[in-house]
């Protein structure tokens, strides 16, 4: 007997094709043939509704290129994902694809030094599948089982969602969580789970936003869901996506950043505008909030459009800039990340950093005089304290 024709596909192929099994991307529930595939990087559309590119399985490797050039209409092919039979594929027809013009389609360029481009391009072969498939993904099925659970534990109507990367977890995404929890019965934030090592580890992340959660907002108002950041999310048209995933997984409403750098979403007027216009079939509706930056005159978080003072006043919220500060192992200002989130993350980007860490903490730290075992993390927010004392300043 023949043996069975395998596939070996990596976990971000994995969990997209799971995303789509479960109805998360509906009405998108299969992989395209070719010309539906044509059609869509044409139109923009997938049954009347918008849909940036084709839906595709073409995974590289020279060993899945021999498979893909001898699969025949009708054959059952095994899924093969780090070592483990993860699913089946009932071929339908496979066709030749131009990877370029995939990269184009959902990068808006192939140009390899965009991150983007170049991870998929390490990972997109010429010869793409279609097919009736089934795969075993448990994280989708939980993601899909809390939702639901928490909209029936809580009689939730209306449920916004937010797609965050904290990257890092600062006070204007605490003032846009705020903002949408008081608009909705329940929010819903997705926080996004890339395939990729770069910025802080999901679980610092996770951790630094549970941290927050757990303490600042009310329990029954809000859930957070692991968003596996795969690359269909990753290109210039990830606003569409995500709003037809809130939708199914479902929310009423998607709130976004309006030019806020923090939320790795920026968009211009006039893109935006159309973005929007092209999602009104999602059937979702679309908010948008202004940026908020910290004004040494207000003394206090505001939005750019209903403050006074002018941009000297200001003091924004770049991502890329806090995280600088985090990786150098020093403590942003409070006004930036709450000081709680601040010592999450520190104690757990460098953990065991100091020597004698209780003698440092007996030494330097206001006390009952007991000898006290301290965390990493108490260590941080009593530094902290110290930082805010005033009257030396």
């Amino acid at each position: 007997m023949q043996n069975k024709k395998s596939l070996y596909i990596d976990t971000e192929a994995l969990s997209t094709l799971a995303l789509v099994q479960a109805g998360l991307l509906s009405p998108l529930h299969k992989l395209m043939k070719k010309e539906e595939a044509e059609e869509v990087d044409v139109t923009k559309f997938y049954k009347g509704v918008p849909f940036p590119f084709a839906f595709i399985l073409a995974p590289k490797g020279k060993r899945n290129s021999k498979v893909l050039q001898s699969l025949k209409h009708g054959e059952v092919i095994d899924l093969i994902n780090e070592g483990k039979k993860v699913g089946e594929i009932t071929v339908d027809e496979t066709f030749a694809i131009d990877p370029l013009q995939r990269l184009q389609n959902i990068y808006g360029t192939s140009d390899l030094s965009h991150p983007g481009v170049k991870n998929t391009t390490a990972r997109l072969g010429e010869i793409a599948v279609s097919g009736e498939y089934s795969v075993s993904y448990p994280l989708i099925e939980d993601n899909i089982k809390r939702i639901k659970n928490m909209i029936t534990k809580t009689g939730a109507k209306f449920v916004s969602s937010i797609m965050l990367a904290a990257n890092p977890f600062n006070r204007a995404h605490e003032r846009m969580i705020r903002q949408a929890i008081s608009d909705s019965d329940l929010l819903i934030i997705f926080l996004r789970k890339p395939f990729t090592s770069e910025g802080l580890r999901y679980d610092i992340r996770h951790n630094a936003l549970i941290t927050f959660a757990d303490n600042f907002l009310p329990r029954n108002k809000v859930l957070i869901i692991p968003f596996e950041n795969s690359y269909i999310f990753a290109g210039y048209n990830e606003l569409i996506l995500d709003a037809i995933l809130a939708k199914n997984y479902g929310c009423d409403q998607l709130v976004v950043g309006k030019n806020h750098g923090g939320l790795g979403l920026y968009y211009d007027k006039n893109r935006l505008s159309s973005i929007f216009d092209h999602c009104r079939n999602i059937e979702i509706d679309i908010k948008t909030v202004d940026e908020y930056v910290y004004c040494d005159m207000c003394k206090t978080l505001v939005s750019t459009q209903t403050c006074p003072h002018g941009q000297h006043h200001h003091v924004h919220y770049h991502s890329e800039a806090i995280m600088k500060l985090i990786q150098s192992g020093l403590i942003p200002p409070p006004i930036l990340v709450r000081k709680e989130v601040s010592a999450n993350i520190l104690a757990a980007l460098f953990p065991e950093r100091f020597e004698n860490l209780q003698e440092m903490h007996y030494s330097l730290m206001p006390g009952s005089g007991l000898l006290e075992q301290q965390s990493e993390e108490q260590f941080y927010l009593k530094l902290i304290e110290l930082y805010q004392t005033t009257s030396l300043t």
